[in-house]
């Protein structure tokens, strides 16, 4: 893997761009998933709860309706006068169970209507009564109905004429109008059938189910094969208490989990509940979760493909390019590319092809130079006789000198002599310390005899370095820059000394002079050309100590940057001029300068 990112920028690319892309896809499709789970639930919560407030509104209708139809029986004439009379009227007896039955006729909910006297007298109702499990709130709270107008049972069996049906009963005291006193009771039986069926007919997706509580949270309505008068807590044991008019909450973990709704009715205190199951949410989940990763499969299909396209299309100069540098033959030039875009990359193109126009250019500009020294060389050649020429005439006036016995002069011209020998040297540039100092000496004498009583040469030399080899002609160029810039201008004679010393380094020369110095401007303005001006610069300025920068940037050519020269210098305090050369061995220059200034001073001394 890491061989094939590393050798091809395009798989780089590729690999990069896709990650950047994929990233942010397979988040967005993540989010989208979650939130349509979320939307899922929350929309199945709310269907739910719609579905509860139709259920309420049928059963808040039929209570209403068995409660008024209640109060109605309390005020109908002919059953306060059945009840108030001391023995049974049976006419009027037939009656009211005729109006009971006209009553009940039309409300398919209402499965028996019982009019119940407190004496004597036999109870009327709709239907005749064989048997019934229905046992009054009374007979366990006997002043319930004097702080309560009413009171619903829970559901029990009921056996009449017709069979035995489950009922739920609504039962109130009946009073004398007249009076206000107890005269009897009265049951409407609710039929549980009717009120079940309606309860299962509400749709709550599609394996949920509706509930229907009564006030203790037993169980009045629900799936056909639970039993009623339930707690629902034997169903969901530790099911939390259902508070608050409607609501929600979860129920159960994982695979059993589900979402129970709730919503009380008023009037009864009865709840209508709703089960969910998570499965049902999990089913339509399952089939968004489907489309999302059908939908971001394409997306990164296509993502994929552009990507690569697109990286194809802006990495194939390069690659043409990197053919092109890989295969070209570094002797013949390099070949031109065509240009086709103008971005970045075909930028980089037409750059290339300047270069290669560039670098055939400097070629044969390199040829042409190398023509041009070769010239030089055999023309250096040419003139190689003229140096033996002079060094023989210098020698001839040398001896002229000596037979006139002027030896002032004799002595000027055998220094010029030495002087001019050492500096041709045959080209040589290497050449040894004791050599460099002799060479100096010669300009001095030079000098001392141009400038009489101007100034004292010393010359401190450490044992044992003067067979040491060093670049030639370093020292002469500083004294003459200490002489013509140091001492000339001053009043009176000065001095120019030179130390040559060893450390841990390598070999440190120094130069010093008691003449005119240079102040901080003049300074600043030396140390700045010998630290940064280019050399074609160097050779067009107009200020002077042209010696000292060749002698500088000799020294970094040959030694490197540590090797430049010092510069210390006061006004009218003199300046101090130093540097120090690494240990170089003879056999690394691959010269032996001593030995050709020899070799010339015996074919001297030949001549003459």
């Amino acid at each position: 893997m890491e061989n094939w990112l590393g050798r091809s920028l395009k798989h780089k690319l590729s690999l990069l761009i896709i990650m950047a892309t994929l990233v942010p896809l397979l988040s967005l499709g993540w989010f989208s998933y979650h939130i349509a789970e979320g939307l899922t639930e929350e929309k199945a919560k709310s269907a739910g709860m719609n579905t509860l407030r139709q259920l309420e509104a049928y059963l808040d209708t039929m209570v209403k309706d068995a409660e008024n139809m209640s109060l109605f029986l309390i005020g109908h004439s002919g059953v306060q006068q059945y009840l108030k009379s001391p023995d049974g009227n049976y006419v009027l007896q037939t009656s009211i169970i005729s109006f009971l039955t006209n009553l009940a006729f039309s409300k398919p909910y209402v499965a028996n209507i019982i009019i119940e006297p407190l004496d004597a007298k036999r109870p009327i109702s709709q239907r005749p009564v064989v048997r019934s499990e229905f046992a009054d709130i009374t007979t366990i709270l006997p002043d319930y109905y004097k702080q309560h107008p009413k009171w619903w049972s829970n559901v029990h069996r009921q056996w009449t004429t017709d069979g035995m049906r489950k009922v739920i009963t609504l039962a109130r005291p009946i009073r004398s109008t007249d009076k206000y006193k107890p005269i009897g009771k009265q049951q409407i039986n609710l039929d549980q059938t009717v009120i079940a069926n309606q309860v299962r007919s509400a749709l709550m997706e599609n394996s949920g189910f509706v509930l229907l509580l009564d006030e203790q949270n037993k169980l009045i309505a629900g799936p056909d094969e639970w039993e009623t008068s339930v707690p629902i807590t034997e169903h969901y044991p530790g099911l939390p208490a259902l508070d608050g008019s409607s609501g929600y909450l979860d129920y159960g973990l994982g695979a059993e989990k589900m979402t129970v709704l709730y919503k009380r009715l008023a009037g009864v205190n009865w709840k209508l509940v709703g089960i969910i199951p998570a499965k049902e949410y999990r089913k339509q989940n399952e089939y968004f979760l489907t489309l999302t990763a059908v939908a971001v499969t394409i997306a990164m299909v296509f993502v994929i493909i552009f990507v690569v396209f697109l990286i194809q299309r802006i990495t194939k100069p390069l690659s043409v390019l990197t053919r092109f540098l890989k295969n070209a033959s570094p002797d013949e030039p390099l070949p031109a590319l065509p240009v086709t875009s103008v971005d970045e990359v075909g930028q980089l193109v037409i750059s290339y092809n300047k270069l290669s126009s560039r670098i055939i250019k400097l070629t044969e500009e390199v040829k042409r130079s190398e023509s041009l020294k070769k010239e030089a060389d055999m023309h250096a050649l040419q003139v190689q006789i003229n140096p033996h020429f002079l060094y023989n005439t210098l020698s001839s006036i040398h001896w002229l000198a000596l037979m006139n016995q002027d030896g002032k002069i004799a002595d000027m011209v055998g220094s010029l002599s030495d002087f001019l020998r050492f500096s041709l040297n045959k080209g040589q540039e290497y050449c040894s310390i004791q050599q460099e100092l002799m060479h100096v000496q010669n300009y001095v004498r030079i000098q001392s005899i141009r400038y009489p009583e101007k100034f004292d040469f010393q010359l401190r030399q450490a044992d044992g370095i003067g067979e040491q080899t060093m670049l030639k002609l370093l020292l002469q160029p500083l004294v003459e820059n200490a002489m013509l810039h140091g001492l000339l201008p001053k009043d009176g004679p000065g001095l120019i000394r030179i130390t040559v010393s060893e450390d841990p380094r390598g070999f440190c020369f120094r130069v010093e002079d008691d003449g005119v110095g240079m102040d901080e401007e003049r300074m600043g303005e030396l140390r700045a050309q010998l630290s940064g001006i280019p050399l074609e610069e160097q050779e067009r300025t107009k200020q002077g100590s042209y010696g000292l920068r060749n002698v500088h940037n000799r020294l970094l050519l040959h030694y490197g940057k540590e090797a430049g020269l010092s510069i210390d210098s006061r006004k009218g305090a003199g300046t101090r001029v130093q540097f120090t050369l690494p240990r170089l061995p003879d056999a690394a220059m691959g010269q032996q300068p001593r030995q050709s200034v020899a070799t010339e001073a015996e074919q001297d001394e030949r001549g003459r």
